[in-house]
Parts: C-alpha cells; structure tokens; sequence
C-alpha cells in the first residue's frame, strides 16, 4: 500500500505540472489583459504596470518565472487586489470555503445514505417513490433557486436565520448556505446509494447470510452496506474536492467570504495570479482527494488491493 501511495504522489506531480501549463497559457489566450479597463490607462502608467509584474517579458519568461514562484509556494499578487498576494487571499478565504463544504458533504452522505437504504428497502413501494421524486427534485433545481427562497422564508418570512454573512462562522450563519450546497448532493448520493444496495440486497453472499438466519439489521449492516458503499466513496472524491474549494453561487448570494467568488471575479478582472492560484489549488484538492478514495477502497472492499 506505501508504495502504491507512493506511486501515485509521483504521478501526481507530472499532472499538476500539464493542469498548470494549460491553465497559464489559456488564460492568456483570452482577449485583455488585467490592466485593460473600460476607460483605459494611459499607455504610460500601463506600461509601468506591466513592467513592475513583469507582464512585458516574453511568454516563454513569464512561465518559467512563475513556475519557479510556485515551486517555492509563492502564487505571486493579486494584480486587481493590489492590497493582497494570492496566498493572503487564500489564507483568509480557503478555511472558510472549507468549513462549509466540509458541512455540506457530511450532511449529504449521512442523509443521501439513509433515504438510498431505505428506497432499496422499499422497493417500488410508497417509500421507495418518494425518495426517487424528492431525489430528482433536489438535483434539477438550481441552487441560485434554492438559496433565496431559503433567504426569503427563513430570512426575511420568519427571521429564523441571518439572510447573510458568516458572522465568524457562527451556527445559524451556517445553516444557510450548508443546506443550500447539501441538496443536490443528497440527492446523487440517495440515487446512488439506492442502485448499489439493491444489487448488493441481491448478491449471493446476502442470500446466504439470510439462510443462515442472520437478522435483518445484521444483513443490511454488516454486509450489504459495506459493498453498496463503493458507488459512494468513488462519488465522495470529487465531490468533496468541488465543494471544499467553495461553491461560486452559494458564497455569493449568502455573502459568505470564502474563495470561490475569487475565481469568478479573477476571470472577469484578467486576474492571472489569482486564476492560476484557484486552478491549482483545486487541482491538488482533486488529486489528493481521488488518493484518498482509492485507499478507501482497499478497507472498504477486502477483495481490493493495490500490491
């Protein structure tokens, strides 16, 4: 298992190094720059400008300069939050991007598995039905619909809940924006869960474990849900990669002040420091998260191993 591990922290490095490429020259592909703005600068302040981050050097020169930077763990300042290097944005917005998609997804594997098991429980029955219509419900509305109807009635109808702002992370702050982000992902984790115990209720080794009289908690616990968890874990991964890097509409309609909003107005500013800081954060996210779940596999799955 070590060297499996290993292993795939050496390939890790050569995929960050192509996501990193692609992103440095992609963003500059676009037209603009991040000192074209509406007006216009004189062409004397934007040479300046350009000269002082080193704008003016050959492409070619800008990446290896910034290559070497990121090696060193320096994302370089933010052109348009002149105030603020990447980094600083990072430190202040990434925790709390963090604690709240870390909320959303716990919440959304312990509900989405609980109504998955008892849909397969239920099959084609009442209970069944209603989870599969509540499931497609939450994953075809949009969340820029979900979050102000959730500010409206618990915001400004009942004055249950703050209708923004983190207020320090306080728990009514919370509640918001982490239900907001859970929906959709109860409802893809409860479809999945669904499937895969089904076909885990009907797997030999279940049948089996009925003749020999074995309750039907123990069949269920013990040893269905253990191979239904695959589907999950597999879904956990990347899903735990989107949302813990922030989640662009959320955090702006709650004005929750985590990364995800960066991206978006970086893009939109030309902002290259600040995009190429968000690409590979949420690169290493994704890679170290598909790390954790191929692990997950060999203890959740004995027949799994990675010698």
């Amino acid at each position: 298992m070590l060297l499996y591990v290993l292993r795939r922290l050496l390939t890790a490095i050569p995929t960050l190094f192509v996501i990193v490429t692609l992103a440095f020259f992609l963003i500059r592909v676009a037209p603009g720059g991040p000192f074209n703005q509406e007006r216009g600068l004189l062409p004397e302040i934007k040479a300046n400008l350009e000269a002082q981050f080193g704008l003016n050097d050959p492409l070619w020169l800008q990446y290896l300069n910034y290559l070497k930077n990121l090696l060193q763990g320096n994302f370089g300042p933010s052109y348009n939050l002149p105030d603020f290097t990447v980094g600083e944005l990072f430190a202040n917005g990434l925790p709390i991007s963090i604690q709240l998609g870390a909320s959303a997804l716990a919440l959304a594997l312990v509900i989405g598995s609980v109504l998955g098991i008892i849909a397969a429980l239920n099959q084609n029955r009442v209970a069944d039905y209603a989870v599969i219509a509540t499931a497609t419900a939450g994953s075809t509305i949009p969340t820029f619909v979900v979050a102000p109807v959730i500010q409206l009635l618990f915001g400004l109808t009942w004055s249950l809940l703050p209708i923004g702002g983190w207020n320090d992370g306080a728990f009514l702050n919370r509640i918001g924006p982490t239900i907001t982000l859970a929906l959709p992902q109860i409802a893809i984790v409860a479809r999945l869960m669904r499937g895969s115990m089904i076909e885990s209720l009907r797997s030999h080794h279940i049948r089996t474990a009925r003749a020999l009289g074995l309750s039907e908690w123990s069949v269920v616990v013990r040893h269905a849900l253990r191979g239904a968890l695959l589907p999950i874990v597999s879904y956990a991964g990347p899903a735990a990669a989107a949302l813990l890097t922030g989640s662009i509409i959320v955090e702006t309609i709650f004005a929750v002040p985590g990364v995800g909003r960066y991206f978006v107005d970086a893009a939109l500013n030309r902002d290259y420091t600040l995009v190429m800081g968000t690409v590979v954060v949420i690169a290493i996210f994704t890679i170290l998260f598909n790390l954790i779940v191929d692990i997950l596999y060999a203890v959740v799955d004995p027949r799994v191993r990675y010698d």
